[in-house]
């Protein structure tokens, strides 16, 4: 039994079509990047469903969207505040002063950062981390 050539092409174009269009990293390239959080049912469906048509596509698809984190729903906003507006909440000896920094943060995300908070972990950037941001250490 020969099965023609241009038969086999449409079939593999179909199974990689399909594979390509249940990959949740191009459906959402935007959530690439994320290490946990809620399964997006939508991207699993499409993958599960290329798992039960072509096994080792299928598997590929859903290890790419594991990896690149693109099958979690994303998270909540996330807002960024420019370095250089960071450096108004730095006193004479280099110290944060918490108040403007509560401040600035407020401003840029319309909600109040618990900074007094016993559980809250502060951690100091090296002069690498500064220079990279554009800043340069007072002290």
């Amino acid at each position: 039994m020969h099965t023609p050539p241009r038969l086999l092409c449409v079939a593999l174009g179909g199974a990689l079509l399909t594979q390509l269009a249940a990959c949740g990293t191009l459906f959402y390239p935007e959530r690439r990047g994320q290490i946990d959080g809620k399964l997006d049912p939508v991207v699993f469906a499409l993958d599960a469903v290329g798992l039960l048509l072509y096994i080792v596509p299928g598997l590929i698809a859903l290890g790419i969207d594991f990896a690149t984190g693109a099958i979690y729903l994303p998270g909540g906003e996330k807002y960024t505040v420019a370095p250089t507006r960071l450096r108004e909440a730095l006193d004479e000896q280099g110290q944060v002063n918490r108040q403007q920094l509560r401040g600035i943060i407020r401003e840029a995300t319309g909600q109040d950062a618990p900074l007094d908070h016993p559980q809250l972990i502060e951690q100091r950037g090296s002069q690498a981390h500064l220079s990279a941001l554009g800043l340069r250490p007072s002290a």
